[in-house]
């Protein structure tokens, strides 16, 4: 179980392939959520989803930090984050 103290950059696979990073103090309701449709226009549309990568950090601020990070990189680079990072990657994006 989460801590009220635990916050978490989160990436997401939707079903179209994309990816979808978020924040949050909870990952599985934060999954739960997107998979509901509840609180992301983005997900909405692109269920299901499923948690393919998540980092904890100490502060709300250092998560959000690596969120907008992530949010900047190419989809190749978001590939090899993932890689890198022991996240899944999407595998039909490595034939696009």
């Amino acid at each position: 179980m989460a801590k009220a103290s635990d916050h978490y950059f989160y990436v997401l696979l939707c079903a179209d392939g994309t990816y979808y990073g978020g924040y949050t103090t909870d990952v599985a309701r934060r999954e739960q959520e997107h998979n509901d449709g509840i609180r992301c226009k983005y997900t909405k549309t692109r269920r299901p989803v499923k948690m393919i990568h998540f980092e904890k950090f100490a502060t709300r601020s250092e998560a959000t930090k690596a969120e907008a990070a992530f949010k900047k990189l190419s989809r190749v680079k978001k590939d090899r984050y993932l890689t890198e990072n022991g996240g899944e990657r999407d595998e039909k994006s490595e034939k696009l």
